[in-house]
């Protein structure tokens, strides 16, 4: 199920990558974190907003698998969608390529909490912002 997807362009830059020249593992975890602002951002959502109402979204699990490597200089397209919200489960899948080499997939899991630090369902306007009724 794909309730809301995006994906945004990113060209690597050298300091994305390591002695082996390729873009260091842990930074895949950045390009996650991007394109799923920009899932939030592309209908008017924002973390900033979403953290201004009470609201907090912390990883829970994260999960990422490595097809090919990327270099300096690549031109890669990054794609996310909201595949799980579910109590106070978000799940976000993600996919990295470089036109159409898969070079990883992945997926993160976050937890809904207020700003007390419970967790919390997901407040209305952000079921109606999924389309879940």
């Amino acid at each position: 199920m794909r309730l809301k997807e995006t994906s945004i362009e990113y060209r690597v830059p050298y300091a994305d990558t390591d002695q082996m020249k390729v873009v260091y593992y842990a930074n895949y975890l950045v390009y996650f974190e991007r394109v799923r602002n920009e899932i939030m951002r592309k209908d008017g959502l924002t973390y900033r907003k979403f953290e201004e109402d009470g609201y907090f979204l912390p990883a829970a699990e994260a999960h990422v698998e490595y097809h090919r490597p990327s270099q300096y200089d690549d031109l890669l397209t990054i794609r996310g969608w909201i595949s799980l919200a579910k109590g106070c489960r978000l799940k976000i899948d993600y996919e990295v390529k470089r036109g159409d080499d898969l070079l990883v997939t992945g997926y993160t899991v976050h937890a809904l909490i207020n700003k007390t630090g419970k967790p919390c369902r997901f407040p209305r306007k952000m079921l109606e912002w999924m389309d879940i009724d």
